[in-house]
């Protein structure tokens, strides 16, 4: 494994992501107003004078390095083997062929290679509370796979002709370490159809994860985790205090302009301070047209933790029942 001292360490610190992007990955670059940037893989993820901040995430940065780790999702070692000389001539040559490649209008999705199987997906999913047959209708629709070669857990969504043109992966192993995939159009975020029921309310969440909460939720309370659509919007950001309301999320646009049918909007986004704001937002510029219902989770931060202590009392009330005591 490379070593890497603590002055190689602090160069590679010095490279900004602005000069990264235009050295590297010039394509990614879309310019908004003045000196102010977004990526077009990311757009939520913002650079302007020598900074960077990914808004639907809420963290940021200045370095190369730091967007190579936290958004990129790469390891330590790897994000500076492509700072350095180590690798840069394979690096440039390779994001030359890759940006030749991609240099027309029409995005190519670059989808992760596939696991021969899922294990640690499945792990790492009923790990956090997720049921199994739910997974498994996911998989078998091809709505999600394990990836090669770190295991990674991706969400694919489809466009109008059933061509996979979005995908997101999350980590497996405990990190904190999610994105989009290169060439993903966020208007064709993971979304589940309804089956035998009614398409008159889409629920839309913050994440896929989030997403295969609440339908494990609706299995447990109803049986049907199917009868309504649901669609993830590849997260939200909070919209800026000189820029009240935020764009309407790609992919919840895209949806209605495709399902005329739907006549009712669930956000269930997240208990924090994007995910209040982006519902008071997305409200205020739907609400004339459609019936909003802001459903964020009862208690916990998202949908996740809310399933998550949902069967925790589950546990405890199991526990009761057979004569078990919690420790006090």
């Amino acid at each position: 494994m490379p070593y890497y001292t603590e002055e190689q360490i602090k160069q590679a610190r010095l490279i900004d992501l602005m000069t990264y992007l235009q050295t590297y990955e010039p394509t990614e670059l879309v310019h908004v107003r003045g000196n102010t940037w977004c990526l077009r893989e990311h757009d939520s993820l913002k650079l302007s004078n020598g900074k960077w901040f990914w808004w639907s995430r809420g963290f940021g940065g200045t370095s190369a390095l730091d967007y190579l780790i936290k958004v990129k999702g790469l390891p330590f070692i790897e994000a500076m083997d492509i700072l350095t000389d180590k690798s840069r001539d394979f690096q440039l040559e390779t994001l030359r062929i890759f940006n030749r490649d991609n240099s027309n209008t029409e995005r190519k999705l670059l989808l992760p290679e596939k696991c021969g199987t899922n294990l640690e997906v499945i792990r790492y999913l009923t790990g956090r509370g997720i049921d199994r047959e739910i997974i498994r209708d996911c998989i078998n629709e091809g709505l999600l796979y394990e990836s090669l070669p770190y295991h990674n857990c991706i969400f694919v969504g489809y466009d109008e002709t059933g061509k996979a043109a979005y995908a997101c992966y999350r980590a497996t192993n405990g990190e904190r370490i999610m994105g989009d995939a290169a060439g993903s159009e966020k208007r064709y975020a993971f979304r589940v159809e309804s089956k035998g029921g009614s398409s008159r309310v889409l629920h839309t969440f913050e994440s896929a994860v989030d997403l295969l909460s609440f339908a494990t939720i609706m299995k447990m309370q109803t049986g049907n985790w199917r009868a309504e659509p649901m669609l993830s919007l590849g997260g939200v950001y909070a919209p800026s205090p000189n820029r009240p309301n935020m764009k309407i999320p790609a992919a919840l646009d895209n949806a209605l302009q495709n399902h005329p049918e739907v006549k009712t909007i669930a956000l269930h986004l997240d208990n924090d301070y994007a995910g209040r704001s982006a519902a008071k937002s997305i409200a205020e510029q739907l609400q004339d047209r459609y019936e909003i219902r802001n459903e964020p989770p009862p208690s916990g931060k998202d949908c996740n933790d809310f399933l998550m202590i949902i069967r925790q009392r589950n546990r405890s009330r199991q526990m009761g029942a057979a004569g078990y005591e919690h420790p006090r």
